[in-house]
């Protein structure tokens, strides 16, 4: 897969830019990355609830989603608790995969972290094995380390 260049970076800098509502910022974010990453069939956000202790389903593209995944499950779970990015070229090989949409073969999970915490990941899932590039891990990892100041307040 192809790198994703400063399209994706640029636009959604501009895309929160002077924009404080979180709901909106992910929501936007979310719409944005799932048009301009090609053939992605799910694209959104899970934000940590304390009170739960777990990820809740936040603003995303796509068919319904799971609404509650916790720490020890899957691989949302995973990039939480190691606050690692998780690419996994196969999902039906990842021990604890949990199976939201059937159509999904690969994923990629990137922490969202805010002064020594993991608040959340942004979730991608594609329909083809071995969708997401080592490159594209990097490049989606550095954008939200640029967005997190200025969509978590």
């Amino acid at each position: 897969m192809q790198k994703l260049g400063s399209d994706l970076q640029q636009s959604a800098l501009a895309l929160v830019e002077g924009e404080t509502n979180l709901v909106a910022n992910l929501a936007n974010l979310s719409a944005l990355i799932f048009q301009l990453i090609p053939g992605l069939n799910w694209a959104g956000f899970y934000l940590w609830d304390e009170s739960a202790r777990n990820l809740v389903l936040g603003p995303f593209q796509g068919k319904p989603a799971c609404i509650r995944i916790r720490p020890d499950r899957g691989v949302c779970g995973k990039a939480y608790t190691t606050r690692q990015v998780q690419r996994v070229d196969d999902v039906h090989a990842f021990t604890g995969h949990i199976a939201c949409d059937p159509e999904s073969r690969s994923e990629l999970v990137v922490p969202m972290l805010w002064e020594g915490k993991c608040v959340g990941v942004l979730d991608l899932d594609a329909p083809s094995k071995k969708h997401f590039s080592a490159a594209q891990a990097r490049e989606l990892e550095e954008l939200m380390g640029k967005l997190m100041p200025l969509i978590w307040r």
